[in-house]
């Protein structure tokens, strides 16, 4: 397992859970670093990983995408077809293997690449207000079709077998964040996180399921295989939703110091490995931690794991590396 993170420092941060195993231990282990280094000109905007691949990608406001193969801990070198600071990313893989890589860029465009070389299939314009940004993107586990959420309100749906816009509306409030998910009985869905809202939609006709209130801004989530939502931002907790009853099924109050700005899921339970119990957040405060989610219920959980990047994070990424 690894973790990438990006932050406003213009630093990419690189870290292994290989050796991370679940203890008693009343302090935190330290998170084995894989690379620190300025990769980017200016602010890192996103990150995305492929699952199981190794493969990362970072986005900043330098107009351009990096590439990183975490095996080997290697930087592959930048994609310049973006004209504007890259505002999201996400990819889509089949199995072990990564297809596609999709980014948003500030300039309102969203651009396919192929993961294999990473050609560029096709540009499009994500919203029909020209050059509106989609701050989020999620591409659904059929690869068929991907969501974008916008900065000024909208939500677009995207074809990308045709490589073009099939589906937009507005949103009462711009959401912050946008993730394809299964509640526990398999039901195929989608969830988005609206300033101190988060919503569960019918992924076949939109309609609301859920709408879960929270104290303060959300600005990060991350669905686990088990119908388990997790949630975090202003509030500096993590919160646990039962995507099947929208209520809250557990929480850590304080995870962090400041605002949570990433979460990542590690869910293998095909493998029945113990990774599947394990969550990272990440914070503006600089600190990246790894918790079991079977000792949240705990009033005062210790994290497994912590590293102190010492920067301001603006986003965080994971990969089992299978």
């Amino acid at each position: 397992m690894a973790l990438v993170a990006g932050s406003y420092e213009r630093f990419i941060w690189g870290f292994s859970l290989k050796a991370l195993a679940a203890s008693a231990a009343e302090e935190a282990q330290p998170l084995a670093p894989l690379f620190s280094y300025p990769a980017h000109a200016g602010p890192i905007r996103c990150v995305a990983a492929a699952p199981r691949a190794g493969l990362a990608a970072s986005g900043g406001a330098d107009d351009s995408i990096r590439l990183y193969d975490l095996r080997a801990a290697a930087d592959l070198g930048p994609l310049l077809d973006p004209s504007a600071a890259v505002s999201a990313l996400a990819f889509h893989s089949i199995g072990p293997v990564p297809r596609n890589l999709l980014a948003a860029s500030d300039d309102g465009l969203l651009h396919l690449y192929d993961a294999d070389g990473f050609a560029l299939l096709t540009s499009l314009r994500v919203f029909p207000r020209g050059r509106e940004a989609a701050d989020a993107l999620a591409v659904h586990p059929s690869g068929r079709v991907a969501l974008a959420v916008g900065r000024a309100g909208g939500l677009s749906m995207v074809n990308l077998l045709r490589g073009r816009r099939s589906f937009t509306c507005r949103l009462e409030r711009p959401a912050s964040t946008v993730a394809y998910s299964e509640d526990a009985a398999g039901g195929d869905r989608f969830v988005m996180a609206a300033e101190e809202k988060v919503t569960v939609h019918d992924s076949e006709d939109a309609r609301i399921i859920h709408e879960m209130p929270c104290d303060k801004r959300v600005l990060a989530l991350a669905p686990s295989k088990n119908g388990i939502l997790y949630t975090g931002g202003e509030d500096r907790g993590i919160t646990a939703w039962d995507l099947s009853t929208g209520k809250v099924s557990s929480r850590i109050e304080g995870a962090h110091s400041t605002r949570v700005k990433g979460i990542v899921v590690f869910d293998n339970r095909n493998d029945g490995s113990e990774s599947s119990t394990l969550v990272a957040s990440a914070s503006s405060d600089g600190i990246i931690r790894i918790w079991d989610v079977r000792m949240i219920g705990n009033e005062k959980p210790t994290p497994l794991a912590e590293a102190n990047t010492k920067a301001r994070l603006t986003c965080l990424a994971g990969t089992s590396l299978k």
